[in-house]
């Protein structure tokens, strides 16, 4: 078990690269109780996991251009348009399959897409093509943590990679392919391969 000083240290450091750890989940890392890891944070003055979810939201640098931001899947966390984009999300009871409490697919895929969406800094998007593969089911009570990034472009289509993450571990990866201006569609996705 480490010191006193070691563990908040470390936890400053682990709170740095994921700021949505749960006091739970921190308490399990470090092997200690709840109650010590609030002791710690208060001594540390580190905010609660909402807090620190709202300012890393508020820290955003870009407003979503493409949708309504009521439209993402999940709680935008991160965003450069162009660049890169991150949202959370809290999987709950509609989300799941009620017999296995596993993520319907779909709500997945839906998380990536809306994300890559919202990354486009153009008026209108839509997804032109996806290759993604599905790692691990997600279940009730998760958070997946998904992150798209601008890989290339082609004309008007974007080249995407997508993660999906819960703690760690990948549960969806792949590419997506996105189109800023969709009066053109058809003529582009004839020429995919060179969108590579």
């Amino acid at each position: 078990m480490l010191k006193k000083s070691e563990r908040r240290y470390a936890l400053v450091a682990l709170l740095e690269q994921n700021p949505f750890a749960t006091d739970e989940q921190l308490a399990e890392r470090f092997g200690v109780s709840v109650a010590t890891i609030r002791l710690d944070r208060s001594a540390l003055h580190i905010p609660e996991v909402r807090e620190r979810i709202r300012r890393v939201a508020s820290d955003r640098q870009d407003d979503v251009r493409s949708l309504d931001e009521q439209e993402l899947i999940g709680r935008l966390v991160k965003l450069e348009l162009n660049r890169y984009a991150e949202s959370e999300l809290a999987v709950v009871s509609s989300h799941v399959f009620r017999r296995t409490n596993i993520v319907r697919g779909h709500v997945l895929f839906a998380q990536i897409n809306s994300l890559a969406i919202a990354l486009m800094d153009a008026d209108v998007a839509v997804t032109a093509k996806t290759e993604l593969r599905f790692y691990r089911p997600v279940h009730l009570g998760d958070s997946v943590r998904a992150r798209v990034d601008v890989i290339g472009e082609h004309g008007d289509v974007v080249r995407c990679r997508a993660i999906s993450q819960v703690d760690s571990e990948i549960a969806v990866q792949g590419i997506i392919w996105v189109h800023k201006d969709p009066s053109n569609l058809g003529a582009e996705i004839m020429d995919e391969g060179e969108a590579r």
